[in-house]
């Protein structure tokens, strides 16, 4: 019985350390350039709003993130000199959580 009660826990440790890694999954846009930054109306002191490509699908920054500078260095050049970049969103948010260079 102790065996069955071990391997239960386990399992359970296992399924829910895989579920936290799934709320962290990123839809990325690659060869991506920056259309517009406007200051959220609703949440003004929270997030940036983010227009990314053609269709200006609209995506946030977290003014609390912790690579929030450097987010923003990299928006305000694509916006003014179209340098393009790989941004990954977190889905159900619609938060960037990242900004690589394209390779």
């Amino acid at each position: 019985m102790k065996a069955w009660t071990y391997l239960l826990l386990i399992f359970t440790m296992i399924t829910s350390c895989s579920s936290h890694s799934e709320s962290q999954k990123l839809t990325w846009y690659n060869n991506a350039a920056i259309n517009n930054i406007l200051e959220d109306p609703d949440k003004p002191e929270e997030v940036v709003r983010v227009a990314i490509g053609i269709s200006a699908q609209v995506f946030y920054i977290s003014k609390k993130s912790s690579d929030y500078k450097t987010f923003m260095e990299k928006v305000n050049l694509s916006l003014k000199k179209g340098k393009t970049y790989n941004i990954g969103v977190e889905s159900k948010t619609n938060m960037i959580k990242e900004i690589n260079e394209v390779k």
